[in-house]
């Protein structure tokens, strides 16, 4: 029999455990002098550093999980460990030991029957379910509330015949099939059956102007349609906590800011003031929130006061919460709430589980909480998968309740019903339409069929020929011409700076105006790896684009760490200087001194002098984790020539869908097809609480 210790450690030294794992072992067996405790103390541990929230034990069907293979073990050797773990019963050791708490008890660990969690971990699991089902209780409606709120839907998601008429005059001489696809497209038609359509048809070929489509309001009934960013603000109408989820392109910000209207609207009927916070978990996600929330307000048909009231200046969550600098706490918090009767939070698959806790926590009994996101996207970089976890109720659909005062509201009929439905399925909408890409867009096309996870349908739009996408092998000469490429990419931010350099005159508003124009030239294009190290790496490529770079003499390359044009990518928050993980920067020389340079969620420029920047790291290349939340005109995008865990299909979906107008794929056909096979998945017990919660 192998000492469970032993093998701790033997695994630390293969370099399948943590050193951090290993000590947190010794420190459960120093206290408990039980070395099958240590042993699961280790794995608890190493689980949290993957990603996931607990060690699931026993599977649904009562079985012990494959403990070796988490410890990296297989074949042989995973069979003789499984045999001396399988034998241990690991319930009555957990049931027992004085370090386990099963009921909430103050311990560090925490077993619930089936998962052990470290008891922090625990702790924020239960209570976000409990402030989740707390939020999403229904919100009661009075028939008189609800015919004002249908009119205010109906007004604000009212149908716009221009997008329709501009497809129809693209071309001449089009089939009736391909307008009556236009029409079912545009107008969102779902039961097309019954309708007059040789009617339908002659309108449309005698429009001549977007008015002469008027006629089909009556020709064509609300209740044969179904606009999902309709039902998404109905939803958000009808519960205090919503999740609205959908991919690039599917209006979840244009949603949430008509939503917001309705809100305020319904508001000043009551004589009621509201508070508004708009926030994202990083500095750019907020920045690109604030602009898309400022372009909505604008074309809103409401009156200027409503507009007014809606914030256009997004933060981020830390800033949101106050952080504290050297502590994991904020300012706001259980005992001391935030002011506000509605949060939105954008790019909420970004947000760990710990963070949404903390978010939760804060907020007041009486506020809503809208949470936007694209659930097949990664999750965050820290334990957890909230968004996911919270999404995967979707398939349900809408409770019979629920779909009855939806339909009301909107005057959709055709709503998706169960018998039984889990209550939190009542506040979550799925936005099922792009808007970004049209039939001739293959970024579209290809990330539908990489969230389908068919090699098949991927195949066929790469034979289809769309003109924004484009895929190479990864051998040498394509490798060369993708620095090339980079090269050409990133002249432009880089002769705008060196613009500057050779002006006579140089003050700080000068140097922020060329920051903040160099800043949106790098990004229209980024590199993104699903590496960290190595020639295919963010570290490699970064080095290699720097010295392509140096050679075209873009950028002076001296023994200093600190050059003109040095992009960068903040790794650790500074709450004092205000950075914050993920926030990119600029360095530019204002005379002798190195600063970098930032933009705020508000469209201003920051500074801070080059050695007062927290950790960082060069940013000509970026990991597709750390894009999360960025979009650019054109991405590229490479992935390494062996298969590695981190390959996976979420992780390609998410780099194809930072590329706004263009992508640029470079890989192994083999890789990109096996990674589409591997979903993420992340252990924790959030499902079932919110399951149970119903």
């Amino acid at each position: 029999m192998i000492e469970l210790m032993f093998i701790v450690k033997e695994m630390v030294e293969r370099g399948g455990l943590r050193q951090l794992d290993y000590q947190f072992a010794r420190f459960i067996a120093d206290h408990s002098d039980n070395e099958s405790l240590a042993f699961l103390a280790a794995l608890v541990s190493a689980e949290l550093g993957r990603g996931h929230i607990c060690l699931t034990l026993y599977e649904q069907e009562g079985h012990l999980t494959d403990l070796a293979s988490k410890l990296g073990f297989f074949g042989q050797e995973a069979d003789e460990l499984n045999k001396q773990l399988f034998a241990i019963d690991w319930s009555q050791i957990l049931n027992q030991a004085p370090l386990v708490g099963n009921n909430g008890e103050s311990c560090p660990l925490t077993f619930d029957g089936e998962r052990l969690y470290l008891h922090r971990y625990w702790h924020y699991e239960t209570m976000l379910a409990a402030h989740i089902e707390s939020l999403a209780q229904p919100i009661n409606l009075n028939s008189s509330e609800m015919q004002l709120l249908r009119q205010t839907l109906d007004h604000l998601f009212a149908r716009n015949y221009r997008y329709l008429f501009d497809a129809l005059n693209q071309g001449n001489g089009l089939s009736l099939p391909y307008r009556k696809r236009l029409v079912c497209d545009y107008l969102d038609v779902i039961k097309s059956e019954a309708m007059d359509w040789a009617s339908i048809d002659q309108t449309l070929v005698n429009a001549k102007t977007i008015a002469d489509l008027a006629p089909l309001d009556r020709l064509i009934p609300i209740d044969a349609c179904l606009n999902w960013q309709k039902v998404a603000a109905a939803v958000a109408l009808t519960k205090r906590f919503v999740v609205i989820s959908g991919g690039p392109g599917t209006g979840k910000t244009t949603t949430v800011t008509k939503l917001l209207a309705v809100l305020l609207e319904q508001a000043q009927s009551r004589g009621e003031n509201t508070t508004i916070e708009l926030v994202a978990p990083t500095g750019k996600a907020a920045a690109r929130l604030t602009e898309s929330i400022g372009k909505a307000v604008s074309s809103l048909p409401v009156s200027d006061r409503i507009k007014a009231q809606i914030p256009t200046n997004a933060s981020t969550i830390h800033r949101l919460l106050g952080a504290i600098t050297g502590s994991v706490e904020f300012r706001y918090n259980r005992d001391n709430q935030l002011h506000l009767d509605i949060l939105v939070v954008d790019e909420a698959s970004m947000i760990d589980l710990s963070m949404m806790y903390k978010l939760t926590e804060a907020l007041p009994k009486s506020a809503r909480l809208i949470l936007l996101g694209d659930k097949d996207q990664l999750a965050s970089v820290e334990a957890g998968a909230v968004l996911g976890d919270i999404c995967s109720f979707s398939h349900y659909g809408f409770s019979r309740n629920q779909a009855t005062q939806l339909s009301r509201l909107t005057g959709f009929a055709e709503l998706e019903t169960s018998s039984t439905v889990p209550s939190i399925s009542d506040s979550l909408c799925m936005l099922k339409k792009s808007y970004r890409f049209d039939a001739r867009s293959g970024i579209g096309q290809l990330a539908q069929a990489i969230n389908h996870g068919s090699n098949k349908k991927v195949a066929e739009v790469w034979r289809t020929g769309f003109t924004d996408i484009a895929k190479f092998p990864i051998d040498s000469t394509h490798y060369q011409n993708l620095i090339q490429t980079l090269v050409e990419e990133y002249r432009h931010f880089l002769t705008r700076i060196h613009q500057r350099q050779s002006d006579s005159v140089s003050n700080i508003e000068q140097l922020e105006h060329t920051a903040k124009a160099a800043l949106a030239l790098f990004s229209s294009s980024r590199l993104l790896c699903a590496l960290r190290e190595g020639d295919f790496g963010v570290s490699g490529l970064n080095q290699r684009i720097e010295k392509a770079l140096s050679a075209r003499k873009l950028i002076q390359l001296n023994d200093e760490l600190w050059y003109s044009g040095r992009p960068i990518l903040i790794t650790q928050n500074d709450y004092a200087l205000g950075l914050y993980n993920g926030d990119i920067g600029l360095c530019l020389f204002d005379d002798e001194k190195a600063k970098v340079f930032f933009e705020q969620p508000d469209g201003s420029i920051k500074s801070v002098l080059a050695s007062r920047i927290p950790e960082h790291e060069t940013a000509y290349a970026m990991t597709i984790h750390k894009s999360q939340g960025s979009e650019f005109s054109h991405a590229l995008m490479v992935l390494p020539p062996e298969f590695s865990p981190i390959l996976t299909r979420e992780l390609v979906y998410t780099g194809i869908t930072r590329a706004k107008n263009r992508l640029s794929l470079y890989s192994d056909e083999r890789i990109f097809e096996r990674a589409l096979k591997v979903r993420t998945t992340r252990a924790s017990g959030l499902v079932k609480r919110l399951r149970e919660g119903s």
